[in-house]
């Protein structure tokens, strides 16, 4: 019963989380396909999306430290590194389904481009929520849970392996 239970505040964790994702990373994504579309009218598209991929990957895990995933606090830089890595990703999926779109279509208007980069922005999207959600921050949504911390002092002889999480649960 109580398996159950913990197994459905996961699950109702996960959903608010994913509306949080999809509140903050979606707007900052909205953002960026604007952003990306008037850069592109300057530099090549492949550079505007870049750019704005760099800025708008600091933004969004800022905001999903903050808000998305229970950090509480600013992202650390191995948070930021991580993201990084999960929008290199989404950029490489963003610029394929552009480079497919280019080669199919001759001239494509400003709005199939936007369709077809918010398309590929979206399915990313629930990729990296993934990751951020199960790895980039899955640290800190456990402590927030109150789960054990890993014990940093030696066992006691006197306790056997099964019994030392109790002793370093946390604080």
């Amino acid at each position: 019963m109580e398996a159950e239970r913990e197994q459905q505040q996961a699950s109702s964790g996960a959903y608010s989380a994913f509306a949080r994702f999809v509140l903050c990373g979606g707007g900052v994504g909205l953002a960026s396909s604007f952003a990306v579309a008037a850069l592109a009218s300057l530099i090549p598209w492949a550079l505007a999306n870049a750019l704005v991929t760099v800025i708008s990957t600091l933004l969004a895990t800022e905001l999903h430290a903050r808000f998305t995933f229970g950090a509480g606090g600013r992202a650390t830089w191995r948070q930021h590194a991580q993201s990084a890595g999960s929008a290199a990703a989404a950029y490489a999926v963003t610029c394929a389904a552009m480079l497919v779109l280019h080669g199919l279509v001759a001239e494509p208007g400003a709005v199939l481009e936007q369709v077809v980069y918010l398309s590929a922005s979206a399915a990313a999207g629930v990729a990296r929520f993934a990751v951020l959600r199960l790895v980039v921050f899955a640290r800190n949504r456990s402590l927030a849970a109150g789960a054990v911390r890993p014990c940093m002092r030696p066992w006691p002889a006197t306790h056997s392996r099964t019994e030392s999480p109790a002793l370093c649960r946390a604080a």
